[in-house]
Order: C-alpha cells, then sequence, then structure tokens
C-alpha cells in the first residue's frame, strides 16, 4: 500500500532575498505578528550572517510579513511562558541574555548599513529590533509600544540605552512607564523614526539601495562614532575621530572618492 500523504514543509521563520545590492529579511510568523521564539531568533542570525558573508551584499532592510513588524517575545509558547516553569516564575534574564540581547549586538555590530521598515506594531523587543537599525522608516499605520510594564517588566533588548537617546528622558520615561502606544507620525516628529512613507517597505528598499552605492566601512565606522560619542567626552571624540579617519584613509573607497571629486565625476564606490 502507497502512503500518498504529504508532508508540507514549514514557512522559513526569517525570509531571505537579495535585490541587487540589498539583502531583505522579513520576519515570517504572521499569525504571531512575528513574535520572536528561540529558534526565530537563530533564524534571524543565519540570515544576518548569510548577508555578511557575501561581498556583493552592501546593504540590509528588515521588515516583518503580515501586518505587524514584531510582537516582541512570544508569550504564549516556550521559555517565557509562566506555566512552563515552577510556581509560574521564569527568569526572563536568561532568554534576554542568550537570545534577545545577541540579536540587537548583532544588529548593532553589522558590516552592513541597515534600514528597518516598520510595517506595522513594532511592541516590546520588537520596537528595540526596529530602534537597533541603523534608519527606520514606518508605515503610516505603524506603532511603536513600550509594553513591558503592561507585563510587569522592563525595556529589554536596548530599548532603555535607545528611548532616552532618540527622545530625551522625559519622553522616554512616559513611554517606558506608560506602555501607550506611539504613531508613526508622531514618531517621526518626536526623531524616534527617519521617515513615514505609505510603502515602507518600498522606501526602505530605495534607502538601503542608495545607502549600498556609498562607502560601506566609511557609513559603519560613521554609525560607531555617533554611538560611542555620548559616553566620551569631547577630546577623547576627536581621538576617535581622527583614529577612524586614519583607517578611512587605508580604504580603496577614500581614493576612489578623492579622484572622483578631482575629476569631477560621480563615485563608483565598492565597499572596500
Amino acid at each position: 500500500m502507497t502512503d500518498t500523504s504529504t508532508t508540507s514543509t514549514p514557512e522559513p521563520l526569517v525570509l531571505y532575498a537579495e535585490h541587487a545590492a540589498v539583502a531583505l529579511l522579513t520576519l515570517n510568523r504572521p499569525a504571531a505578528l512575528n513574535a520572536f521564539t528561540r529558534e526565530m531568533h537563530h533564524a534571524l542570525w543565519a540570515a544576518l550572517e548569510r548577508a555578511e558573508a557575501n561581498p556583493a551584499i552592501r546593504a540590509v532592510v528588515l521588515t516583518g510579513a503580515g501586518r505587524g513588524f514584531c510582537a516582541g517575545a512570544d508569550l504564549n509558547t516556550g521559555e517565557l511562558g509562566p506555566d512552563a516553569h515552577p510556581a509560574g516564575r521564569p527568569d526572563p534574564g536568561i532568554s534576554i541574555e542568550q537570545a534577545f540581547n545577541p540579536t540587537t549586538r548583532r544588529l548593532q555590530a553589522l558590516r552592513l548599513p541597515t534600514v528597518a521598515a516598520v510595517n506595522g506594531v513594532a511592541a516590546g523587543a520588537g520596537m528595540s529590533f526596529a530602534l537597533a537599525c541603523d534608519i527606520v522608516i514606518a508605515a503610516p499605520g505603524a506603532s511603536f509600544i513600550q509594553a513591558f510594564s503592561k507585563i510587569g517588566l522592563i525595556p529589554d533588548a536596548g530599548s532603555s540605552w535607545f528611548l532616552p537617546q532618540r527622545l530625551g528622558m522625559a519622553r522616554a520615561l512616559a513611554l517606558a512607564m506608560t506602555g501607550d502606544k506611539l504613531m508613526a507620525a508622531q514618531a517621526k516628529e518626536w526623531g524616534l523614526v527617519w521617515d513615514v512613507a505609505d510603502d515602507c517597505v518600498a522606501a526602505a528598499m530605495a534607502m538601503a539601495q542608495r545607502l549600498a552605492a556609498m562607502p560601506t566601512q566609511a557609513l559603519v565606522t560613521t554609525r560607531q562614532l555617533l554611538r560611542d560619542g555620548a559616553s566620551r567626552t569631547l577630546h577623547q571624540q576627536l581621538d576617535a575621530e581622527r583614529d577612524a579617519q586614519s583607517a578611512m584613509g587605508q580604504t580603496d573607497d577614500y581614493v576612489e572618492g578623492v579622484r572622483a571629486f578631482r575629476e569631477k565625476r560621480s563615485p563608483k564606490f565598492t565597499g572596500r
């Protein structure tokens, strides 16, 4: 007797596609608003490593499938659900250390510029991951929610660091404590996101293609200087700029940039 039943292949938790010099990564648990499980973190890390390993890729766009960008941690399954632990007392710090913090760190340390296309709700760690990208472009209906206080937790995955930097202490504290929803238009007005676009994915791809044609090492080094500047004195930052400029002077893109300037033409950067 022949078994004619078919076994469906599960959808990848993170979709990966290359469009010229840009890698498009799509969080792919739409039924759960792309909430993260441990397996989804690993899928995202693999996708980021795949983009980094391809020298033809010069920028990354991160978005979500369906109607949401990312609802943060999935509290209905896995290690964060209270019912999965004795006396209903899980230790969220373990998951933060082993999964969520590494995701934020990988986004921040990527050798490529990153653009988040926030197509819907970005809540909890989902908001953190959007802010971990270099540039954020949101759909008009997108929203940002620091959902942690609603379940007795504190902002994590970097939100307690990103929010005061982007918004100032007064707005950061109010958003984090109340868990109120911040809509895209106000997020742009407050400086949390770069732009709001009807088709945020198309706008993010256009931005990424623009970045991909620029000197990649200079962009990523600029990112690091700006992020680290808040913890340095002016004199320390001047020294850091000097050292970074020396390193940039050794790149092919610097040579090309100066040559193109002198020849009055557009430069053709390679990212090297």
